[in-house]
């Protein structure tokens, strides 16, 4: 893949429709999530018209905290999952992205405080917008030894999300896609931020 990458989208859309592009602006990813799904389930298509599924994100359970979310490949072949840290993540995101049951990754919000501070800020009108805007969220991707992967960060835009994922250390390719689709959960699970 090349570096950086962008995922976009639109923030006036029934369901949630993000896509992702490399630095050569080709399309990479199109990513599809229903609205009202009692189980989350995002669809990820190679590109906008839909017609090839590539990778399918799934809910364990019902509208829960700390859910398993599995990806799975257009085949039904198993490729990890992504599940967010219950309680640890009220004070600032944590993720962790798995391979056969084992933590494999972890996501974890760099700058908690801008967390407190848009929270804080939010409810004050006006402010709360300009707040929303200035203070974007960025998340970062290690091994459980510590060692930075990758650096997903929010970009400051009105009428769209847009994030850019930039490489920090060498990675599989596997591992590189698995850490993508747990970035995009992610992005749809904290969308509500900024």
């Amino acid at each position: 893949m090349q570096y950086p990458i962008e995922l976009t989208f639109k923030l006036m859309t029934f369901g949630q429709r993000i896509t992702a592009t490399d630095a050569s602006g080709n399309v990479l990813m199109f990513i599809k999530q229903k609205m009202f799904k009692l189980k989350e389930k995002v669809n990820i298509y190679s590109d906008s018209s839909q017609s090839n599924l590539i990778f399918t994100i799934a809910s364990d359970r019902m509208i829960d905290f700390s859910a398993n979310y599995h990806f799975t490949d257009a085949q039904g072949n198993d490729w990890g999952a992504v599940r967010r840290k219950g309680m640890k993540s009220l004070w600032s995101a944590h993720y962790e992205i798995m391979q056969n049951g084992v933590v494999d990754m972890t996501i974890n919000e760099e700058s908690p405080m801008k967390k407190v501070l848009e929270s804080l800020l939010g409810e004050i009108p006006i402010i709360g917008l300009v707040a929303a805007y200035l203070l974007n969220p960025s998340y970062i991707v290690t091994r459980p030894d510590g060692t930075p992967l990758l650096r997903l960060t929010k970009r400051p835009a009105v009428f769209e999300g847009k994030f850019v994922l930039e490489k920090l250390g060498e990675m599989p390719e596997d591992d590189e896609l698995r850490s993508l689709l747990g970035m995009i959960m992610l992005v749809l699970l904290e969308r509500g931020r900024g």
